[in-house]
């Protein structure tokens, strides 16, 4: 317990000093609890923490049953047949890869929820094995998506290709900046506020250069375990 206390308190001050050092408005701290048991689920949100991320949807359903007070984000890859429970279940939807995925979340979410947030996967790094939106896609699939009446589309997400040079790390970083300032311009009228990018290795890197979301696994909760999907 005190060691994932520990790793929480060092990765919320990594946090803390990149802000200060980049002159970043505070950036929110998603934990990324997959694979992790909910009693580490229960130490972490014991310090304040609200926000986790799951990419598996029975996993994480089991743990939103016992934990309903936290707020859940779905971050993994969605096949079309679990977008229903996700769209039930979830706050937040950061991996919408392609518009069918975003017209079944928004005809299964349940109007008493109020509207889902999600964010939209660029390949910014355009890598094949990667899924996602290409960087020249996002701005024209956006009136689709912001019709949709049961989604609110807050941003954009990456996972950019692993670099270990904290230059190379900023640059993809920089082209989702620039991207989601280009919709934002284009689009005035939508809540584009949100970039969900930077994960346990290059997270001063995200924040440089605007990340306004990190998501961080392994630093806080250690490698990551066997899954159930």
């Amino acid at each position: 317990m005190n060691t994932l206390i520990d790793n929480y308190q060092t990765v919320k001050q990594r946090l803390q000093q990149a802000q200060q050092t980049y002159h970043k408005p505070e950036v929110q701290l998603l934990a990324v609890s997959k694979t992790k048991p909910i009693e580490a689920v229960n130490v972490i949100a014991a310090q304040g923490q609200q926000c986790f991320g799951e990419n598996y949807v029975q996993e994480a359903l089991e743990k939103i049953a016992l934990r309903p007070d936290l707020e859940w984000h779905f971050i993994g890859p969605i096949q079309s047949n679990k977008t229903k429970p996700i769209a039930e279940n979830f706050a937040w939807v950061h991996s919408v890869d392609r518009l069918k995925i975003a017209q079944r979340l928004n005809d299964q979410r349940p109007v008493e929820l109020g509207k889902l947030h999600i964010l939209l996967e660029v390949n910014i790094s355009q890598e094949a094995s990667k899924a996602g939106f290409s960087p020249e896609e996002v701005c024209s699939v956006l009136p689709e998506i912001m019709a949709m009446k049961n989604l609110e589309c807050r941003g954009l997400m990456a996972i950019p290709e692993i670099a270990t040079d904290f230059e190379q790390q900023r640059q993809p970083f920089a082209k989702m900046r620039e991207l989601l300032a280009r919709c934002q311009a284009a689009f005035p009228e939508a809540k584009l506020d949100t970039l969900s990018m930077g994960m346990s290795g290059d997270l001063e890197a995200a924040i440089a250069e605007g990340a306004t979301l990190v998501r961080i696994g392994t630093d806080i909760f250690g490698a990551r375990n066997y899954h159930k999907n």
